[in-house]
């Protein structure tokens, strides 16, 4: 779930059905491309959808709305491919823009569908046990055929990608890694899943939001995670994330390679997120505590009766 595009959503109380739910301004049709060596863009202006294709079958970062799902097959036509030919579904994390369309996709294509193990219950439920979303969100349930662990691998016809579990901004968000390979290079690919604070989350227990136990130490150990990657090419769950409009709209020499290599990039992206996230914690140690509810007073024993 992206803070910027939904954060209209605050305060909403009743469950809107996915069928009900109309993408808005993220999720337009944009320009299928070829981003580097055997990665395509399938996605929305926003909301991302990868392919990555193989000599075996392709594998699919993202899903999307339920609406996305349309765009994304017109889009995998576009730039040669056949959706039938889609082996895996991937997933960054388990948020309705990024998940709502899986059913419909394992419908389409016949793919696996594979998520790590602490966001495949909110995936197969449709929108359960979310602490943050799952009152206000649902969609289609859709069976995990595979639950991953933190580092397992995705091999697939010469291609793996590795998952690396860094949750935060979902229980599970997952980064995916790989290795590509475009003209006599081998790049180091960082699929970022999100290091954003979704709108109503706090940080620090026993302020007034949204939260679960655990939550900062998940965050400050992901951007440890996060930095700890190689970064060439740096992409993520959603576009804005990694300037994808900018690089792809810019036009850039090809002898110059893809503008869509930019390790720098991807280092002032976790500068930002850090900060705001440190900034957040900062700012919820001035903020006043819940006050705990009174502990009832114990009963007294009733007296037990003389037996004389």
């Amino acid at each position: 779930m992206h803070f910027v595009a939904l954060a209209f959503v605050i305060g909403v109380s009743t469950p809107l059905l996915a069928q009900q739910f109309v993408p808005g301004t993220d999720s337009q049709p944009y320009p299928p491309h070829k981003m580097i060596g055997n990665i395509y863009y399938v996605g929305t202006n926003d909301v991302t959808s990868f392919l990555i294709t193989t000599p075996a079958g392709h594998i699919l970062i993202d899903s999307g709305y339920e609406a996305t799902v349309p765009i994304i097959e017109a889009a995998v036509q576009r730039v040669g491919f056949k959706m039938s030919d889609i082996k895996i579904l991937l997933n960054s994390h388990a948020h309705i823009d990024h998940v709502a369309g899986m059913s419909a996709l394992k419908k389409l294509t016949g793919a696996k569908l594979y998520v790590s193990e602490a966001d495949a219950p909110v995936v197969e439920s449709g929108g359960d046990f979310d602490f943050r979303w799952s009152k206000e969100y649902r969609w289609p349930k859709c069976v995990v055929d595979r639950k991953l662990k933190d580092l397992d691998k995705v091999e697939l016809g010469g291609v793996t990608l590795i998952a690396h579990i860094t949750p935060g901004h979902s229980m599970g968000a997952t980064t995916w890694t790989m290795l590509v390979k475009d003209g006599t290079k081998t790049y180091n690919v960082v699929f970022l899943s999100s290091a954003t604070i979704n709108p109503g989350v706090v940080l620090t227990p026993g302020i007034a939001g949204f939260t679960r136990p655990g939550i900062a130490e998940d965050y400050a150990r992901s951007f440890k995670i996060w930095r700890s990657l190689p970064c060439d090419v740096f992409l993520g769950a959603h576009a804005a994330f990694f300037q994808m409009q900018r690089k792809y709209e810019t036009p850039r020499n090809t002898s110059e390679g893809s503008a869509y290599v930019d390790p720098e990039g991807y280092k002032r992206h976790l500068d930002l997120m850090e900060k705001r996230f440190k900034d957040q914690l900062t700012a919820e140690a001035a903020m006043p505590k819940l006050e705990a509810p009174p502990k009832a007073e114990p009963k007294a024993k009733p007296k037990k009766k003389s037996s004389k």
